[in-house]
């Protein structure tokens, strides 16, 4: 069997997992019940073995049309062929209370003409390791194992095909047929009838709560749909007993088909914090930059005295610590794409960057949110004694090379933050802390950052001290207020990239070629996160007419339903994870900057 395009795919979800839906009406993702659990249907990662639950026309989709009913997550995906028109409507209830079984409601609808759909539900356990148990009767199917049962709700008949429940039924135009999939208890033998009237209720609930909360936003600028799906995106990806948020809740899809730069994204990198707390403060949504507040909180009152780092990189949403990294030997891959890795052992690398992350993103939780509370401002001062005495050794940096330690200017320009941040709070507040000492280093580093993290040479900041390659992370030194946007260095760096790493407003990390050694083989595609970093430094140096050109471009680069993977390939193909967090939180970011920016000029 072929693969569907990442881009191909909407998504759907409750807040504690989602399923992603390609365009050929498959799900092919779906990991119950939370985010970071083994994949019940998975064939994205392996056409044969991964599961799948597709609902599609038996004479093929013809030309087919997929959008989000306004203003929430409910997916339609409408078959558009010349025998009829058919819709398949996808949607997760949300469950915020333990006792409610977790669901995929499937609507399926002949909208002109009669239809015939075909029915597959192969489930693949726990990445398709685990087999399962099928039992039909008149109501449906139950997929069971040791550790997780499922119930299929059919209303029409189902027939055992090697595991997987199938059918074939026909709809006149105007009927509709609804199969509900749903975590069912343990022993379970017959599948749980679902209601017209228990549907369209669960239907109606799902609708109200997102634009519910969606009506929150107080966003009114140039680009609101975007900013708004963008929002929407933010939400689905937050788990909500926690507050975290995933960087993506997909696992190994490719940065270059066919290569080895395959990552388990399901989890939440402390690094996100400051951008996630300023999406969610700018946008209105104080009550989840809130619950994101509490995780990160969390995380930083866990750390102990000792050797090594108090903090990890990143965490999983329930704040786990291990995230051991292994390959399933038995997947091919995304298109053949080798090894699939379950985990992420960059969790246990140095990153002396996620200090200055998180220390910003509690500066803005006080500035913007809550003032911070006096316990966990004695935790931000621990974390600074260990960034005091660690802040001048190699790591391996925000893109988690694998090829060793270095100096990276980016850690530095974070570390930076931290002091920075720290300082100011002290002062704002009259908080307690070794402000003289904080304000030295923070000078320290300012002058070592500008000394050996800029080459004369290049006329750029580059990636590494006393270096040469140029890293396009550097644009984020005005964002963070370290140097001013029209600086002439910050400017002449500018120039640089644009005339180094960017390629029709995407732009690449940094060039494989001349960087310090990932320690991976293989091509990968332009970081998305980048591109927006790249349009948000253009406006801030006053260049608004690059700028919005690079962010529309951007904007044309995004799938069908508004959303981005990780990266773009060279033919504008989505590469990684997706849809990736950061991504959205980075256009969030340069939207609403440039807007401002935008005004006023118009003013002026």
């Amino acid at each position: 069997m072929s693969y569907a395009p990442i881009e191909n795919h909407g998504v759907i979800g409750d807040m504690h997992t989602v399923a992603l839906v390609a365009t050929d009406g498959t799900i092919d993702w779906f990991c119950p019940p939370r985010f970071d659990a083994p994949s019940v249907f998975g064939c994205i990662l392996d056409s044969e073995k991964g599961g799948r639950f597709q609902i599609c026309p038996v004479n093929g989709g013809g030309n087919v049309k997929q959008l989000y009913l306004p203003d929430t997550n409910v997916l339609i995906t409408r078959f558009l062929t010349r025998h009829g028109v058919g819709e398949v409507q996808d949607f997760m209830p949300i469950h915020e209370r333990p006792n409610q079984p977790q669901r995929i409601v499937r609507r399926v609808m002949s909208v002109r003409g009669p239809m015939t759909f075909k029915l597959d539900c192969t489930p693949a356990f726990n990445y398709g390791r685990t087999q399962h148990r099928l039992a039909l009767g008149p109501t449906g199917a139950v997929f069971s194992t040791p550790t997780l049962t499922l119930s299929l709700s059919s209303p029409v008949p189902l027939a055992d095909q090697n595991g997987g429940a199938q059918a074939t039924f026909t709809l006149e135009q105007g009927e509709e047929r609804t199969f509900v999939l749903e975590m069912a208890p343990d022993g379970t033998q017959v599948a749980r009838t679902v209601t017209d009237e228990e549907s369209q209720a669960l239907f109606e609930a799902t609708v109200a709560f997102w634009r519910t909360w969606l009506a929150s936003c107080t966003y009114r600028g140039r680009w609101r749909e975007t900013v708004r799906r963008s929002a929407l995106v933010l939400k689905m990806l937050t788990y909500h007993p926690t507050g975290a948020i995933v960087a993506a809740p997909t696992a190994s899809l490719p940065e270059g088909i066919g290569g080895m730069r395959n990552w388990d994204y399901r989890y939440t990198w402390i690094r996100d914090a400051a951008f996630t707390l300023y999406a969610f403060l700018r946008l209105g949504f104080s009550r989840e930059a809130e619950s994101f507040m509490h995780f990160l909180s969390d995380r930083a009152r866990e750390i102990e005295e000792g050797a090594g780092a108090p903090l990890q990189i990143m965490y999983g949403i329930d704040g786990r610590h291990e995230l051991d990294e292994y390959e399933l030997d038995h997947l091919e891959g995304y298109m053949g794409s080798r090894p699939v890795r379950i985990g992420n052992g960059a969790a246990d690398q140095l990153q002396l960057d996620i200090y200055g992350e998180l220390i910003d993103s509690i500066y803005l939780y006080n500035k913007f949110g809550a003032p911070i509370s006096y316990d966990l401002w004695k935790v931000l001062v621990k974390l600074l004694e260990y960034l005091t005495d660690h802040w001048r050794e190699p790591d391996e940096g925000i893109w988690e090379v694998r090829g060793g330690k270095q100096e990276f200017t980016y850690s530095r320009l974070m570390s930076w933050v931290a002091f920075e941040r720290a300082a100011r709070m002290a002062r704002q507040r009259g908080l307690p802390g070794p402000l003289v000492q904080w304000l030295a280093t923070r000078d320290e580093i300012f002058h070592e950052i500008m000394e050996r993290g800029w080459s004369e040479e290049r006329q750029a900041f580059v990636q590494t001290l006393d270096g040469h390659a140029l890293d396009a992370s550097n644009l984020l030194m005005p964002l963070v207020r370290f140097i001013a946007p029209t600086d002439p260095r910050m400017v002449s760096t500018l120039d640089a990239i644009g005339a180094e790493l960017v390629s029709d407003s995407l732009v690449y990390r940094y060039d494989v070629g001349m960087a310090a050694s990932d320690g991976l083989d293989g091509e990968e595609g332009t970081f998305s996160i980048c591109s927006f970093w790249w349009v948000e430094a253009l406006a801030r140096s006053g260049r608004l007419d690059e700028a919005r050109l690079a962010f529309e471009k951007m904007l044309t680069y995004a799938n069908h339903l508004g959303l981005y993977a990780e990266e773009i390939g060279t033919s504008g193909e989505a590469l990684g994870n997706f849809p990736q967090a950061f991504t959205h939180l980075s256009l969030i970011s340069a939207a609403v900057y440039l807007d401002r920016a935008l005004d006023e000029h118009r003013a002026r």
